[in-house]
């Protein structure tokens, strides 16, 4: 597992432009840790789109965070034109942390999922909108319960081999599979392969883990890194982040301090 190098020529811009669509009025957190996780994975610059109470919020919790606010306290699909137009500035797009399960905001999800064609990693609420057929060059990022509900959205069985025949462009990362052999791992399926990632520990069940997750693959693909190595790598930075905070806080670690953690373990990646 390689990381693209960064050249020391580079400007501005040149190591990654990430978009993260999330937020609500009830979920702030979530889109704010997707985005520094961008950051943290080495991306230049990170922009939140998010309802405007929510953005005003962000803005708060970050002078890092560039927002772009929306009217409203959740999405719509009045807001689809100027975001899908939006997203062409941007390497990855980030889409679901915190978004909400809505049924208009849900119909928003799917629109955007489906419109906006450059790379993408659909997490978290936006899981529940979709059907693998209708999006492309996408990581989507489902835990179990999100995994059957995309494959019944999907008319697939769950089979690993079934999903690869209808996958197509797209690479889903399984979180916390329970494997007869292996035990808890995450599950890396793209068309071609079946990769199984362990790491991690059960203090990861503290909520805003898998937005950490998010940013990280979407900051490592707006580097230049191919989806799979993107997303194996986020897996292993992210699991080895925690298991450094369980070691120094018991499971009394948060979402926000695997930020200040997965850079080291990156590190050692490069």
């Amino acid at each position: 597992m390689r990381l693209r190098k960064r050249d020391s020529n580079s400007r501005k811009g040149d190591n990654g432009r990430v978009l993260v669509i999330g937020g609500s009025i009830d979920y702030v957190g979530a889109a704010y840790l997707a985005g520094m996780a961008a950051f943290r994975s080495g991306a230049d610059l990170v922009h939140v789109a998010a309802p405007e109470k929510a953005a005003w919020a962000l803005n708060c919790l970050s002078a890092d965070l560039i927002t772009k606010k929306f009217r409203g306290n959740f999405f719509t699909t009045a807001a689809i034109n100027e975001l899908v137009s939006m997203s062409k500035k941007f390497d990855v797009t980030v889409i679901g942390n915190g978004i909400g399960k809505g049924v208009k905001t849900l119909n928003f999800a799917a629109a955007a999922c489906r419109k906006i064609t450059r790379p993408k990693v659909i997490d978290a609420d936006a899981i529940s909108a979709i059907k693998l057929q209708d999006v492309q060059n996408s990581v989507i990022t489902p835990h179990a319960g999100e995994y059957l509900v995309l494959m019944r959205n999907s008319n697939c069985d769950g089979n690993f081999g079934q999903l690869q025949k209808i996958i197509g462009s797209n690479v889903v990362v399984l979180k916390g599979h329970v494997d007869k052999k292996l035990g808890r791992v995450n599950v890396i399926i793209s068309k071609d392969d079946v990769a199984y990632s362990k790491g991690g520990n059960p203090g990861m069940t503290v909520g805003g883990t898998g937005d950490v997750l998010a940013g990280l693959i979407a900051g490592l693909m707006a580097q230049h890194n191919d989806p799979l190595t993107s997303a194996k790598a986020a897996l292993y930075a992210n699991g080895k982040a925690a298991d450094k905070l369980l070691a120094k806080y018991g499971y009394g670690f948060t979402a926000s301090d695997l930020l200040e953690e997965a850079p080291q373990a990156l590190k050692k990646i490069l």
